[in-house]
C-alpha cells in the first residue's frame, strides 16, 4: 500500500484515542497518512500524538490552518478518507450536508470515497434518526464500517463500540480499490480445522490456522455478500460484521451445520480443513498412559462432495485442495470428482502463515489452459492472503 493518502479525520467521541493506533498501524504499513481533528476530538486526544505518529502537521482549524483552503486541499489529496471514530453528530452532518467546521467541510468538498467507523452508545446508535443518516450516506456511496457489540464506555452493552483498529484496516484496503459490488450475493463459506475426539481431552485434528478462510470471509463481507461463516478450530478474532458464524467441531457437525444452511446460498466455499478421518469410537473417559495405543480410524463425511451432489444449477461450488505434492493433478481429480465450480490447490507448507500461494483452476475466462487438462483453465496468485482473497473474489464473480 505504499503511496496511498489516507486522510484520517478524528470527530469527538470517548474512542478516539484507538485513532492514535490507527494512524500508527497505517503509517508502519507504508500509507502516507494525515490528520484532521474536530474541536470536540481534542478533548479526548491532542494533535501531538498523531503528528508524532505522521510526521504531517495535524488539521483542526478551517481558519487558522496554514493552508488557506485547506478543505479543497485536504479533500483531493486524499486517496480515501477515513472518518474515525464517526460520532452520530458527523454523521448527521455528512448526512444533511452541513459544513461548519473544517472536517465537515472536508466532507462536502469531498470526490473520494469516505469510511465511517461510527463509535457511539448502542441506543444513539440504533435510534431512527442515526441509522436514517446511515442510509443517506451508504446511498450516496460512502462506506460504514459496521460498529462491533460488546461492553461500552458508558456501561451499558450492545451495538456501537469501535471495531479493531485491524478491521478498520482491511476495510480501508478493501475500499480503496473495491466496491460494495457483491450486494445480494449469499455465501457459505468454511474455514479452520475440524477435532475428531479420541476421549474427552485428547482429538485428532492438522494444522490449519484458518486464516485463508477467515481472509475470504471478510474480502466477501466488506465488499457487500451476506457471509454465514462455518468454521471449526480458528485461534483468531473473527471479523464481527459477518451475517452468522457458526462454530462446529467435528466433521459431522459442520456437515449439519452446512447442510441445513446451503440451499438458500449462492456462492458454496469450501475453506476448512476437515478431518479425512476420525476414531471409530470416542472414549468417553480419559484414557490412562499406556505403553501402546491401537485406535481404528473410520472416514468422515466428504463435505464437498454431498454439495456437489446437491447444489442447483445457479450455485457455484469453490472447494481448495492442501497437498505436500502432485497439486495440480490431485486438483483436477477432485474438480472432477465433487463435480466444483472452482478449485484452489495450495501447498502445505503455506498452513498458519499470512501469505500463500494458490493455482486457481476451473473455466476460468481469460487464463491459459492447463497443459495437463486443455478443458481446464488456471491462474497462480501469490502474496498476501487478504489480497488473494479480493483476487479470488474477482474470478468468481465471472464464473
Amino acid at each position: 500500500m505504499s503511496g496511498k493518502k489516507i486522510l484520517l479525520c478524528v470527530s469527538g467521541g470517548i474512542s478516539a484515542y484507538k485513532a492514535i493506533d490507527l494512524a500508527s498501524q497505517l503509517s508502519k504499513q507504508g500509507f502516507e497518512v494525515k490528520c484532521v481533528l474536530t474541536e470536540n476530538a481534542m478533548k479526548f486526544v491532542t494533535p501531538i500524538n498523531f503528528s508524532a505518529i505522521t510526521h504531517n502537521s495535524v488539521h483542526t482549524s478551517l481558519f487558522s490552518d496554514i493552508d488557506p483552503i485547506p478543505h479543497i486541499t485536504l479533500s483531493t489529496w486524499a486517496d480515501l478518507i477515513v472518518v474515525a471514530p464517526a460520532t452520530a453528530n458527523i454523521i448527521g452532518k455528512a448526512a444533511t450536508g452541513i459544513a461548519d467546521d473544517l472536517l465537515s467541510t472536508i466532507l462536502v468538498a469531498s470526490i473520494v470515497p469516505v469510511l465511517f467507523v461510527p463509535a457511539m452508545n448502542v441506543n444513539i446508535y440504533q435510534s431512527c434518526i442515526v441509522q436514517e443518516n446511515i442510509r443517506k450516506l451508504k446511498e450516496r456511496g460512502n462506506y460504514i464500517l459496521k460498529p462491533a457489540a460488546g461492553k461500552l464506555a458508558c456501561g451499558t452493552e450492545g451495538e456501537g463500540k469501535y471495531p479493531p483498529n485491524t478491521e478498520v484496516v482491511f476495510a480501508i484496503k478493501t475500499y480503496l480499490h473495491y466496491k460494495t459490488d457483491l450486494s445480494g450475493i449469499k455465501v457459505l463459506l468454511t474455514a479452520g480445522a475440524t477435532i475428531e475426539a479420541i476421549d474427552p481431552m485428547r482429538y485428532i485434528s492438522n494444522r490449519s490456522s484458518g486464516k485463508m478462510g477467515l481472509a475470504i470471509a471478510r474480502a466477501l463481507a466488506l465488499r457487500g455478500a451476506e457471509v454465514t461463516l462455518i468454521y471449526g478450530n480458528i485461534q483468531l478474532e473473527l471479523p464481527h460484521y459477518l451475517k452468522e458464524a457458526v462454530f462446529c467441531e467435528s466433521a459431522a457437525k459442520m456437515y449439519d451445520a452446512v447442510i441445513t444452511r446451503y440451499a438458500e446460498m449462492d456462492w458454496l466455499i469450501c475453506c476448512a480443513a476437515v478431518a479425512d478421518y476420525k476414531p471409530k469410537e470416542t472414549i468417553l473417559q480419559k484414557l490412562p498412559k499406556q505403553e501402546e495405543l491401537n485406535l481404528e480410524f473410520v472416514p468422515t463425511i466428504d463435505i464437498l462432495a454431498e454439495l456437489g451432489k446437491l447444489k442447483k444449477a445457479n450455485q457455484r461450488l469453490i472447494g481448495f485442495a492442501a497437498q505436500s505434492d502432485n497439486l495440480i493433478q490431485s486438483a483436477i481429480d477432485k474438480y472432477y470428482h465433487k463435480n466444483l465450480d472452482l478449485i484452489c490447490a495450495n501447498d502445505i507448507r503455506f498452513a498458519g502463515r499470512d501469505d500463500d500461494e494458490l493455482i486457481v483452476q476451473g473455466k476460468i475466462k481469460g487464463y491459459p489452459p492447463l497443459k495437463e487438462d486443455p478443458n481446464i483453465n488456471s491462474v497462480v496468485m501469490k502474496g498476501d492472503k487478504f489480497l488473494l482473497a479480493h483476487n479470488l473474489i474477482n474470478i468468481l464473480k465471472e464464473l
